[in-house]
Protein backbone atom coordinates (compact mmCIF):
# COMPACT_ATOMS: atom_id res chain seq x y z
CA UNK A 1 0.00 0.00 0.00
CA UNK A 2 2.86 2.38 0.86
CA UNK A 3 4.45 1.55 -2.49
CA UNK A 4 1.21 2.35 -4.35
CA UNK A 5 0.81 5.65 -2.52
CA UNK A 6 4.42 6.55 -3.30
CA UNK A 7 3.94 5.77 -6.98
CA UNK A 8 0.76 7.85 -7.06
CA UNK A 9 2.57 10.72 -5.38
CA UNK A 10 5.39 10.54 -7.93
CA UNK A 11 2.86 10.45 -10.75
CA UNK A 12 1.03 13.49 -9.36
CA UNK A 13 4.30 15.39 -9.00
CA UNK A 14 5.22 14.49 -12.57
CA UNK A 15 1.77 15.59 -13.85
CA UNK A 16 2.03 18.90 -12.02
CA UNK A 17 5.45 19.49 -13.55
CA UNK A 18 4.22 18.74 -17.06
CA UNK A 19 3.92 21.91 -19.14
CA UNK A 20 3.69 22.62 -22.83
CA UNK A 21 5.45 25.40 -24.69
CA UNK A 22 9.02 26.75 -24.77
CA UNK A 23 11.38 25.41 -22.11
CA UNK A 24 12.95 28.80 -21.32
CA UNK A 25 9.74 29.74 -19.48
CA UNK A 26 8.60 28.07 -16.27
CA UNK A 27 5.03 26.87 -15.83
CA UNK A 28 4.37 29.87 -13.59
CA UNK A 29 5.76 32.30 -16.18
CA UNK A 30 3.61 30.79 -18.93
CA UNK A 31 0.55 30.96 -16.71
CA UNK A 32 1.19 34.64 -15.94
CA UNK A 33 1.62 35.53 -19.62
CA UNK A 34 -1.50 33.61 -20.58
CA UNK A 35 -3.46 35.25 -17.77
CA UNK A 36 -2.49 38.71 -19.06
CA UNK A 37 -3.47 37.74 -22.62
CA UNK A 38 -6.82 36.47 -21.32
CA UNK A 39 -7.48 39.71 -19.42
CA UNK A 40 -6.73 41.78 -22.51
CA UNK A 41 -9.12 39.55 -24.48
CA UNK A 42 -12.06 40.13 -22.12
CA UNK A 43 -15.26 40.11 -24.18
CA UNK A 44 -16.74 43.56 -24.72
CA UNK A 45 -13.62 45.37 -23.56
CA UNK A 46 -10.71 46.82 -25.53
CA UNK A 47 -7.49 48.79 -25.31
CA UNK A 48 -7.04 52.54 -25.07
CA UNK A 49 -3.83 53.24 -27.00
CA UNK A 50 -2.27 56.37 -25.52
CA UNK A 51 1.36 55.59 -26.24
CA UNK A 52 2.09 58.58 -28.46
CA UNK A 53 5.45 60.15 -27.74
CA UNK A 54 5.71 63.80 -26.59
CA UNK A 55 6.24 65.06 -30.14
CA UNK A 56 3.30 63.14 -31.64
CA UNK A 57 0.78 64.10 -28.98
CA UNK A 58 2.25 67.59 -29.01
CA UNK A 59 1.37 67.90 -32.68
CA UNK A 60 -2.23 66.93 -31.94
CA UNK A 61 -2.36 69.47 -29.11
CA UNK A 62 -0.94 72.15 -31.40
CA UNK A 63 -3.60 71.46 -34.03
CA UNK A 64 -6.31 72.51 -31.56
CA UNK A 65 -4.39 75.30 -29.84
CA UNK A 66 -3.35 73.47 -26.66
CA UNK A 67 0.19 73.89 -25.34
CA UNK A 68 2.42 70.83 -24.98
CA UNK A 69 4.21 70.14 -21.70
CA UNK A 70 4.81 67.12 -19.51
CA UNK A 71 2.16 68.35 -17.07
CA UNK A 72 -0.44 68.86 -19.81
CA UNK A 73 0.29 65.38 -21.13
CA UNK A 74 -0.06 63.97 -17.60
CA UNK A 75 -3.45 65.65 -17.11
CA UNK A 76 -4.65 64.40 -20.47
CA UNK A 77 -3.60 60.77 -19.86
CA UNK A 78 -5.06 60.90 -16.34
CA UNK A 79 -8.44 61.77 -17.88
CA UNK A 80 -8.16 58.76 -20.23
CA UNK A 81 -7.52 56.47 -17.23
CA UNK A 82 -10.02 57.88 -14.73
CA UNK A 83 -13.06 58.97 -16.76
CA UNK A 84 -16.10 57.76 -14.86
CA UNK A 85 -17.04 54.26 -16.04
CA UNK A 86 -14.21 53.82 -18.57
CA UNK A 87 -13.10 50.67 -16.73
CA UNK A 88 -16.35 49.00 -17.83
CA UNK A 89 -15.16 49.08 -21.43
CA UNK A 90 -11.36 48.87 -21.13
CA UNK A 91 -9.28 45.77 -20.55
CA UNK A 92 -5.90 47.45 -21.04
CA UNK A 93 -4.03 50.69 -21.72
CA UNK A 94 -0.84 51.16 -23.75
CA UNK A 95 1.41 53.82 -22.23
CA UNK A 96 4.36 55.80 -23.52
CA UNK A 97 7.40 55.21 -21.25
CA UNK A 98 7.00 58.79 -19.96
CA UNK A 99 3.45 58.03 -18.78
CA UNK A 100 4.55 54.80 -17.10
CA UNK A 101 6.40 56.82 -14.47
CA UNK A 102 3.88 59.64 -14.04
CA UNK A 103 1.44 59.94 -11.14
CA UNK A 104 -2.17 60.93 -10.67
CA UNK A 105 -3.21 64.08 -8.80
CA UNK A 106 -3.22 62.13 -5.53
CA UNK A 107 0.29 60.78 -6.06
CA UNK A 108 -0.50 57.28 -7.32
CA UNK A 109 1.61 55.91 -10.16
CA UNK A 110 -0.51 55.38 -13.27
CA UNK A 111 0.24 51.61 -13.53
CA UNK A 112 -1.02 51.16 -9.96
CA UNK A 113 -4.12 53.25 -10.66
CA UNK A 114 -4.93 51.27 -13.80
CA UNK A 115 -4.38 47.92 -12.11
CA UNK A 116 -6.73 48.87 -9.27
CA UNK A 117 -9.40 49.71 -11.85
CA UNK A 118 -9.01 46.33 -13.55
CA UNK A 119 -7.19 47.81 -16.58
CA UNK A 120 -3.92 46.06 -17.46
CA UNK A 121 -1.08 48.59 -17.94
CA UNK A 122 1.32 48.10 -20.85
CA UNK A 123 4.07 50.04 -22.59
CA UNK A 124 5.45 50.88 -26.02
CA UNK A 125 9.14 49.88 -26.10
CA UNK A 126 10.08 50.50 -29.74
CA UNK A 127 12.05 53.56 -30.82
CA UNK A 128 12.46 55.17 -34.28
CA UNK A 129 11.60 54.07 -37.82
CA UNK A 130 14.50 53.32 -40.18
CA UNK A 131 14.20 53.20 -43.99
CA UNK A 132 15.58 50.04 -45.56
CA UNK A 133 17.92 50.95 -48.44
CA UNK A 134 16.97 49.60 -51.84
CA UNK A 135 13.34 48.86 -51.02
CA UNK A 136 11.58 51.94 -52.50
CA UNK A 137 10.79 53.26 -49.04
CA UNK A 138 10.03 50.20 -46.90
CA UNK A 139 10.90 50.61 -43.22
CA UNK A 140 11.78 48.72 -40.06
CA UNK A 141 11.39 49.79 -36.44
CA UNK A 142 14.46 50.23 -34.25
CA UNK A 143 14.82 49.42 -30.55
CA UNK A 144 15.74 45.75 -30.17
CA UNK A 145 19.15 46.63 -28.74
CA UNK A 146 18.89 46.81 -24.95
CA UNK A 147 15.22 45.80 -25.16
CA UNK A 148 15.65 43.19 -22.44
CA UNK A 149 17.00 45.83 -20.03
CA UNK A 150 14.11 48.19 -20.76
CA UNK A 151 11.54 45.40 -20.48
CA UNK A 152 12.91 44.48 -17.06
CA UNK A 153 12.58 48.12 -15.96
CA UNK A 154 9.06 48.40 -17.40
CA UNK A 155 7.95 45.24 -15.59
CA UNK A 156 9.33 46.58 -12.31
CA UNK A 157 7.44 49.84 -12.97
CA UNK A 158 4.15 47.90 -13.19
CA UNK A 159 3.71 47.16 -16.90
CA UNK A 160 2.44 43.67 -17.70
CA UNK A 161 2.54 43.77 -21.50
CA UNK A 162 4.28 45.59 -24.33
CA UNK A 163 3.30 46.55 -27.87
CA UNK A 164 5.65 46.78 -30.87
CA UNK A 165 4.50 48.36 -34.14
CA UNK A 166 5.98 47.40 -37.50
CA UNK A 167 4.56 49.75 -40.17
CA UNK A 168 4.22 48.61 -43.77
CA UNK A 169 2.78 50.31 -46.86
CA UNK A 170 1.12 48.67 -49.86
CA UNK A 171 2.18 50.25 -53.15
CA UNK A 172 1.35 48.10 -56.15
CA UNK A 173 3.43 50.27 -58.52
CA UNK A 174 6.69 50.06 -56.55
CA UNK A 175 6.17 46.51 -55.30
CA UNK A 176 5.92 47.44 -51.62
CA UNK A 177 6.01 45.88 -49.20
CA UNK A 178 8.99 43.93 -50.53
CA UNK A 179 9.69 40.38 -49.40
CA UNK A 180 12.76 41.73 -47.60
CA UNK A 181 10.70 44.25 -45.63
CA UNK A 182 8.07 41.68 -44.68
CA UNK A 183 10.67 39.17 -43.51
CA UNK A 184 12.76 41.76 -41.64
CA UNK A 185 9.77 43.26 -39.84
CA UNK A 186 8.18 39.95 -38.88
CA UNK A 187 11.52 38.58 -37.65
CA UNK A 188 11.89 41.71 -35.52
CA UNK A 189 8.40 41.26 -34.09
CA UNK A 190 9.18 37.64 -33.22
CA UNK A 191 12.47 38.55 -31.55
CA UNK A 192 10.77 41.35 -29.63
CA UNK A 193 8.04 38.95 -28.46
CA UNK A 194 10.62 36.43 -27.28
CA UNK A 195 12.54 39.08 -25.29
CA UNK A 196 9.32 40.42 -23.74
CA UNK A 197 8.22 37.00 -22.57
CA UNK A 198 11.61 36.28 -21.05
CA UNK A 199 11.18 39.42 -18.92
CA UNK A 200 7.55 38.73 -17.93
CA UNK A 201 5.78 41.05 -20.37
CA UNK A 202 3.00 39.67 -22.58
CA UNK A 203 3.85 40.81 -26.12
CA UNK A 204 1.34 42.45 -28.45
CA UNK A 205 2.59 42.18 -32.03
CA UNK A 206 1.41 44.89 -34.41
CA UNK A 207 1.97 44.47 -38.16
CA UNK A 208 0.51 47.84 -39.20
CA UNK A 209 -0.38 48.02 -42.89
CA UNK A 210 -1.26 51.58 -43.89
CA UNK A 211 -4.61 52.58 -45.39
CA UNK A 212 -2.91 54.64 -48.09
CA UNK A 213 -2.81 53.39 -51.68
CA UNK A 214 -4.95 52.37 -54.63
CA UNK A 215 -4.95 48.61 -53.98
CA UNK A 216 -8.19 46.66 -54.02
CA UNK A 217 -9.62 44.73 -51.10
CA UNK A 218 -8.66 41.48 -52.80
CA UNK A 219 -5.04 42.64 -53.13
CA UNK A 220 -5.04 43.75 -49.49
CA UNK A 221 -6.24 40.29 -48.43
CA UNK A 222 -3.44 38.51 -50.33
CA UNK A 223 -0.72 40.79 -48.96
CA UNK A 224 -2.00 40.72 -45.38
CA UNK A 225 -2.17 36.91 -45.38
CA UNK A 226 1.43 36.85 -46.58
CA UNK A 227 2.46 39.25 -43.81
CA UNK A 228 0.62 37.43 -41.03
CA UNK A 229 1.78 33.99 -42.19
CA UNK A 230 5.38 35.24 -42.07
CA UNK A 231 4.78 36.74 -38.63
CA UNK A 232 3.34 33.63 -37.00
CA UNK A 233 5.93 31.33 -38.56
CA UNK A 234 8.68 33.62 -37.24
CA UNK A 235 7.12 33.64 -33.76
CA UNK A 236 6.90 29.85 -33.69
CA UNK A 237 10.44 29.47 -35.08
CA UNK A 238 11.71 31.77 -32.33
CA UNK A 239 9.95 29.72 -29.65
CA UNK A 240 7.43 32.37 -28.62
CA UNK A 241 4.73 31.08 -26.29
CA UNK A 242 1.72 31.72 -28.51
CA UNK A 243 -1.06 31.52 -25.83
CA UNK A 244 0.80 34.27 -23.98
CA UNK A 245 0.77 36.80 -26.81
CA UNK A 246 -1.76 39.02 -28.59
CA UNK A 247 -2.22 40.37 -32.13
CA UNK A 248 -2.88 44.02 -32.96
CA UNK A 249 -3.63 44.04 -36.69
CA UNK A 250 -4.89 46.69 -39.06
CA UNK A 251 -8.45 46.27 -40.29
CA UNK A 252 -8.08 44.86 -43.80
CA UNK A 253 -9.27 47.57 -46.17
CA UNK A 254 -8.83 48.63 -49.77
CA UNK A 255 -6.48 51.57 -50.19
CA UNK A 256 -8.02 54.95 -49.47
CA UNK A 257 -7.70 55.85 -53.15
CA UNK A 258 -9.01 52.52 -54.45
CA UNK A 259 -11.38 53.06 -57.43
CA UNK A 260 -13.52 50.05 -56.45
CA UNK A 261 -16.29 50.34 -53.86
CA UNK A 262 -16.96 47.78 -51.11
CA UNK A 263 -19.67 47.36 -48.49
CA UNK A 264 -18.88 47.08 -44.80
CA UNK A 265 -20.07 43.46 -44.95
CA UNK A 266 -17.55 42.67 -47.70
CA UNK A 267 -14.78 44.29 -45.67
CA UNK A 268 -15.82 42.25 -42.62
CA UNK A 269 -15.79 39.00 -44.60
CA UNK A 270 -12.31 39.83 -45.91
CA UNK A 271 -10.99 40.33 -42.38
CA UNK A 272 -12.41 37.05 -41.11
CA UNK A 273 -10.97 35.26 -44.15
CA UNK A 274 -7.49 36.63 -43.40
CA UNK A 275 -7.71 35.52 -39.77
CA UNK A 276 -9.06 32.08 -40.71
CA UNK A 277 -6.18 31.67 -43.16
CA UNK A 278 -3.33 32.51 -40.80
CA UNK A 279 -4.21 33.35 -37.17
CA UNK A 280 -3.24 30.61 -34.65
CA UNK A 281 -6.11 29.40 -32.48
CA UNK A 282 -3.65 29.28 -29.56
CA UNK A 283 -3.81 33.09 -29.40
CA UNK A 284 -6.83 34.44 -27.55
CA UNK A 285 -7.62 37.61 -29.41
CA UNK A 286 -6.94 40.39 -31.87
CA UNK A 287 -7.32 44.06 -30.97
CA UNK A 288 -7.60 46.03 -34.20
CA UNK A 289 -5.89 49.39 -34.61
CA UNK A 290 -7.81 52.30 -36.08
CA UNK A 291 -5.08 53.42 -38.49
CA UNK A 292 -6.70 56.69 -39.46
CA UNK A 293 -10.26 55.39 -39.63
CA UNK A 294 -12.96 57.44 -37.96
CA UNK A 295 -14.86 56.11 -34.96
CA UNK A 296 -17.89 55.57 -37.22
CA UNK A 297 -15.87 53.53 -39.72
CA UNK A 298 -14.03 51.53 -37.07
CA UNK A 299 -17.08 50.61 -35.01
CA UNK A 300 -19.09 49.62 -38.10
CA UNK A 301 -16.33 47.39 -39.44
CA UNK A 302 -15.52 45.81 -36.07
CA UNK A 303 -19.18 45.13 -35.31
CA UNK A 304 -19.70 43.63 -38.78
CA UNK A 305 -16.69 41.35 -38.23
CA UNK A 306 -18.10 40.09 -34.96
CA UNK A 307 -21.49 39.50 -36.56
CA UNK A 308 -20.03 37.26 -39.28
CA UNK A 309 -17.18 35.52 -37.44
CA UNK A 310 -19.41 32.57 -36.54
CA UNK A 311 -17.69 30.11 -34.21
CA UNK A 312 -14.22 31.58 -34.73
CA UNK A 313 -12.37 31.11 -31.41
CA UNK A 314 -10.87 34.58 -31.04
CA UNK A 315 -12.05 37.67 -29.19
CA UNK A 316 -12.06 40.52 -31.73
CA UNK A 317 -11.90 43.97 -30.20
CA UNK A 318 -10.26 47.40 -30.48
CA UNK A 319 -6.97 49.08 -29.63
CA UNK A 320 -7.64 52.64 -30.72
CA UNK A 321 -5.88 55.95 -30.42
CA UNK A 322 -6.90 58.46 -33.09
CA UNK A 323 -10.45 57.14 -33.51
CA UNK A 324 -11.10 57.86 -29.83
CA UNK A 325 -8.83 60.81 -29.17
CA UNK A 326 -9.21 63.14 -32.15
CA UNK A 327 -12.89 63.88 -31.38
CA UNK A 328 -11.88 64.61 -27.77
CA UNK A 329 -9.24 67.09 -28.83
CA UNK A 330 -11.71 68.73 -31.21
CA UNK A 331 -13.61 69.90 -28.11
CA UNK A 332 -10.57 71.99 -27.13
CA UNK A 333 -10.38 73.86 -30.43
CA UNK A 334 -10.41 77.60 -29.82
CA UNK A 335 -10.43 77.14 -26.03
CA UNK A 336 -6.67 77.29 -25.49
CA UNK A 337 -6.66 74.50 -22.88
CA UNK A 338 -7.87 70.98 -22.23
CA UNK A 339 -11.62 70.67 -21.57
CA UNK A 340 -11.20 67.65 -19.32
CA UNK A 341 -14.78 67.22 -18.05
CA UNK A 342 -16.38 67.44 -21.50
CA UNK A 343 -13.64 65.22 -22.95
CA UNK A 344 -14.20 62.56 -20.28
CA UNK A 345 -17.94 62.45 -20.97
CA UNK A 346 -17.47 62.05 -24.73
CA UNK A 347 -14.67 59.51 -24.19
CA UNK A 348 -16.92 57.16 -22.21
CA UNK A 349 -19.67 57.54 -24.82
CA UNK A 350 -17.14 56.54 -27.50
CA UNK A 351 -16.00 53.55 -25.46
CA UNK A 352 -19.61 52.37 -25.15
CA UNK A 353 -19.85 52.31 -28.96
CA UNK A 354 -16.52 50.51 -29.27
CA UNK A 355 -17.58 47.96 -26.65
CA UNK A 356 -20.84 47.27 -28.48
CA UNK A 357 -18.85 46.78 -31.70
CA UNK A 358 -16.53 44.33 -29.93
CA UNK A 359 -19.63 42.29 -29.05
CA UNK A 360 -21.15 42.57 -32.53
CA UNK A 361 -24.04 44.59 -31.09
CA UNK A 362 -23.34 48.02 -32.60
CA UNK A 363 -25.94 49.03 -35.21
CA UNK A 364 -24.23 51.36 -37.63
CA UNK A 365 -25.83 53.94 -39.89
CA UNK A 366 -26.21 53.16 -43.60
CA UNK A 367 -22.90 53.76 -45.35
CA UNK A 368 -20.75 53.71 -42.21
CA UNK A 369 -17.85 51.36 -42.81
CA UNK A 370 -18.35 51.15 -46.57
CA UNK A 371 -15.46 52.03 -48.88
CA UNK A 372 -16.69 54.51 -51.45
CA UNK A 373 -14.97 54.17 -54.84
CA UNK A 374 -12.51 57.01 -55.47
CA UNK A 375 -12.63 58.58 -58.89
CA UNK A 376 -10.25 61.18 -60.31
Amino acid sequence: QVQVVTLLALFAASANAFTLGPSFLSAAQKAALEETAAKVATAGKGITACDEGPATIGGRFSDVGVSNSEEIRRQYRQMLFTADGCENYLSAAILDPETLYQKSDDGQLFPELLTERGIVPGVKPHLKIYTLPGTNGDTVMQGLDSLNVRCKEYYEAGARFAKWRSPLVINMETGCPTDLAIKANMQDLARYALICQSEGLMPIVEPDVSLTGTHTLEQAVDINIKIQAELFKAMIDHGVYMPGSTLKPNIINPGKSCPVGYTVEEIAEANIYVLASSFPVAMKGANFLSGGQTLEQGTARLSAMNKVKGNAPWNLSFSWSQALQLPLLKICEGKGELQLDAMATLYVDELKLASAAALGEHQWEAGDGDHVAKTE
